[in-house]
């Protein structure tokens, strides 16, 4: 009899992260998948293209949950989660990542009797304030299985009393996206007449950054100004495209990229500015120079051996940082441990001998 795996998303980034795990469990016989999205499914953010590019099929089932209130979503997506589990036999449920749907598909699980499963477990910001921290908490307090990505990782999940039997160190698995996709980018018409290796990428999605418009020009200019001549492409999603462009116009802002345009862009880019964890994983991946718009990481191996350096929210720290980065004095690097693309075949291989 097969294992029946129920993988639960609540966002884009999500599928990018569950992609290779979805075509690790299609090659084994013991298992068979049904893929869950929290969201509708004319969510603007899943373009056709996210699906096709990354080689998996849309969801299986789309829970229709769309509102802004995070305690509104947590208790709609746990209605709406609990439903799909009374009508589908599941043994494991994966949930990926920290967001408040992560969470509340977790509960629901752990309240059915079912094995749950985290993927990217251990992660922590330390800071309690934070919603996403007290997701991670719950998640990871109530898991069977917390699959990390790094021996930092681990060591949290043990200091937080978690038992050794249950957590795994089976590496980074945006790793394994990454090395599928490594001879599929497909080089994007904005960098028409633009050499590979000589302009700068910048990315926000943080709602705090854009709230201080004041602050966020002030970081905008530091980057203008440093750069000079150097073209900086800023692809933005949603309200950061609207309110970068207001603040500063020297930006070729875009509204976004396909997943395999986005690849090619971050990859052969001279630089990045981000404040996302996974576009720094990537570049450290890349081995390309990556400035942070953050005063921590949760994925502190890229600045620990990768090529990611912490400047908070200052921007005279973005400026030194982003001068060091364009005359070429930047910091060595090297990948961290397991980042092989090999960890959806080791999770696959827990799941199935648990």
């Amino acid at each position: 009899m097969k294992h029946n795996i129920c993988i639960f998303t609540g966002a884009r980034p999500n599928f990018i992260k569950v992609a290779p795990l979805i075509r690790a469990i299609e090659h084994t016989d013991d298992c068979q998948y049904q893929l869950v999205y929290a969201g509708t499914a004319d969510d603007s953010t899943l373009e056709d293209s996210l699906f096709s590019d990354l080689q998996i099929s849309r969801p299986d089932v789309f829970l229709g949950v769309d509102c802004e209130n995070l305690n509104e979503l947590t208790g709609r997506v746990m209605a709406e989660f609990e439903r799909y589990l009374e009508q589908h036999e599941t043994d494991t449920v994966i949930v990926v990542d920290d967001l408040a749907s992560t969470m509340a598909a977790a509960i629901v699980a752990k309240k059915h009797g079912l094995r749950l499963a985290h993927l990217v477990a251990g992660t922590r910001s330390f800071d309690i304030n934070m919603p996403k921290e007290i997701n991670r908490l719950v998640i990871d307090g109530l898991s069977d299985l917390l699959f990390t990505a790094g021996v930092g990782a681990s060591s949290i999940a043990t200091r937080e009393g978690a038992e050794n039997h249950k957590i795994y160190l089976v590496g980074n698995i945006l790793m394994d996206t990454l090395r599928y996709n490594h001879d599929r980018w497909t080089r994007p018409a904005c960098l028409d007449g633009i050499e590979d290796g000589r302009y700068l990428v910048f990315t926000l999605n943080r709602k705090a950054l854009l709230a201080d418009k004041e602050n966020l020009k002030r970081m905008l200019d530091a980057i203008s100004e440093v750069a000079g001549d150097i073209p900086i492409i800023a692809p933005l999603r949603g309200p950061a495209h609207d309110v970068v462009l207001s603040l500063n116009s020297q930006l070729s802002t875009l509204n976004s990229l396909s997943y395999l345009d986005f690849g090619y862009l971050t990859s052969h880019a001279m630089g990045i500015i981000t404040d996302s964890g996974n576009v720094a994983e990537e570049a450290t991946f890349n081995h390309v120079p990556c400035i942070t718009l953050n005063s921590y990481t949760e994925h502190s191996e890229t600045v620990k051996q990768g090529t990611n350096v912490l400047v908070g929210e200052d921007a005279n720290k973005l400026r030194e940082s982003l001068t060091d980065l364009v005359v070429g004095r930047w910091k060595t690097s090297s990948l961290p441990d397991r980042w092989d693309g090999r960890t959806a075949e080791r999770i696959v291989k827990i799941l199935t001998q648990e």
